[in-house]
């Protein structure tokens, strides 16, 4: 178990290394951290309850596949042996994990809210499902990107069809790369997509911490309704006295992953299991209040001076996000649907929740293809949907510029970047990524939106074929626009 829990760091994203600050750290404030309760095999088996109820029950995979293939973030390999009995209760969409020492967790479908971890013994959650609809009409009648009717002619002139052909080849070579769905748009029309066979563009796949983008999203919406100021302190309720060193704690701190709060992750350079299960993944497995657990964590460091990723921080955003929900006295679960999705002709997005209802942007939500491309689509445009401006002016550009508490400049607001070279296209693309290899990549110099989702064992062969087809990409598709030159420095 101690081995599992050592290499889940490198399982998170294959560049999480680079998120530690290796300068020297400023003086920490001298505050303990608070080790999760309970047994890690069990939070893990949790997590593994929830990984097989998604699959199941919301992406429609079998579970012989979905154990062999998904979500070892929360549920390594040897960990999964543990268990000894599995009961999948199909009228009750219900998984059932037990461990040789009699201990049952279960994950359940609640709804629209998707599959939840339950605490030991519990059969429901602790808030009322809501249901969840679209306003929108049937996608089929509806031309893209509104809907999902896309025009019958050729490939503009100047892009190589021929190549662009071999880019999806490439995304799905080998066969071991367990991609499960790639599509490219160019100007913003589709000009490549394929599925692994028995999926389509309408099925819901693990898109993990590519949810952080959407909670970066709505918070843009927020600011540019000017209900938040990007660089004020984050108003949390709990941080308000004037002794709290966490009311200095900026919006755009959290968005930078750069708040300071003791918050363990397995990627940390000073990581050791030793010590106790990391919150990191507490967050997902242990049936809980994840926005609440993230309150209350003390600081570590003064914020804007170490950048780290960690689940934190997108909890503190979607706390401001309910926050003005509930003040506007408005439902809070199908939120995101009727005021970003519907917007953008999203229909298939769901963002599961917690025990306690609150929506689990930082990385248990489900997607397809074509609305990853919609979402990423937003921000090729500069925050502009048909004509109509969703996110403030320059928005795209904070969150594709180099946060200065990190070392390295691969992070900005939720939004990784290129600068390091990590992906063949120019330094300025920038992209949603969660664990297991999903990609939503934004070039904004050939204006080309690239996703690539897949299952969690092909994470590795997954990522040369990505490499391969946007090698292809980039001679199948030409230079429209120069590179963005980012701002020096940050606030």
């Amino acid at each position: 178990m101690l081995r599992s829990l050592k290499i889940l760091g490198a399982l998170l994203l294959p560049f999480a290394v680079c998120s530690a600050q290796q300068q020297t750290a400023p003086q920490e404030y001298l505050t303990a951290w608070e080790v999760p309760p309970g047994d890690p095999v069990e939070h893990m088996t949790a997590g593994y309850a929830k990984i097989l109820c998604s699959a199941l029950f919301i992406t429609g995979r079998d579970l012989a596949t979905a154990a062999d293939e998904d979500g070892f973030f929360v549920s390594p390999r040897a960990e999964r042996r543990l268990v000894t009995k599995t009961v999948v209760d199909e009228k009750a969409k219900a998984v059932h994990l037990t461990l040789g020492n009699g201990v049952t967790r279960t994950a359940k479908v609640f709804g629209d809210q998707g599959c939840v971890t339950l605490p030991r013994g519990s059969g429901s959650v602790l808030f009322t499902p809501a249901k969840i609809g679209s306003s929108l009409p049937d996608p089929a009648t509806q031309p893209w990107p509104m809907g999902d009717r896309l025009p019958d002619m050729p490939l503009p002139r100047e892009v190589d069809a021929a190549k662009v052909a071999a880019a999806v080849e490439a995304a799905f070579d080998p066969a071991e790369a367990l991609t499960a769905a790639f599509v490219v748009a160019y100007k913003g029309r589709i000009i490549a997509e394929r599925y692994q066979r028995g999926l389509d563009h309408t099925t819901k796949l693990p898109s993990w911490s590519m949810g952080k983008s959407i909670a970066a999203t709505l918070m843009g919406q927020l600011i540019h309704e000017g209900v938040y100021d990007l660089w004020a302190p984050a108003p949390v309720d709990e941080w308000q006295r004037p002794d709290d060193p966490r009311r200095t704690i900026r919006i755009a701190d959290l968005l930078r992953m750069s708040s300071g709060l003791r918050f363990v992750a397995p990627q940390d350079p000073d990581y050791d299991p030793l010590r106790g299960y990391p919150d990191h993944l507490y967050i997902y497995t242990g049936a809980i209040d994840a926005v609440r657990w993230a309150v209350t964590r003390p600081p570590q460091w003064p914020p804007n001076a170490v950048g780290r990723y960690r689940n934190s921080d997108p909890l503190l955003v979607n706390y401001l996000i309910r926050k003005t929900v509930l003040a506007r006295k408005q439902e809070y679960l199908s939120y995101p649907q009727r005021h970003l999705f519907d917007r953008l002709g999203i229909r298939n997005m769901l963002v599961e929740a917690d025990l306690y209802g609150n929506l689990a942007f930082q990385g248990y939500d489900l997607g397809t293809g074509r609305d990853w491309l919609r979402l990423a689509l937003l921000y090729q445009q500069d925050g502009v949907w048909n004509g109509e401006r969703l996110l403030p002016e320059g928005w795209a550009d904070f969150v594709r510029t180099p946060a200065p508490a990190w070392s390295k400049p691969v992070y900005g607001g939720f939004f990784w970047l290129n600068r390091t070279g990590r992906w063949p296209v120019p330094e300025d693309a920038y992209f949603m990524a969660g664990a297991g290899g999903q990609y939503a990549i934004i070039i904004p110099t050939h204006d080309m939106v690239v996703v690539r989702l897949g299952h969690y064992k092909g994470a590795e062969a997954g990522e040369k074929s990505l490499r391969h087809a946007l090698e292809l990409l980039m001679e199948a598709v030409p230079q429209v626009r120069d590179p963005w030159q980012p701002p020096s420095g940050g606030r």
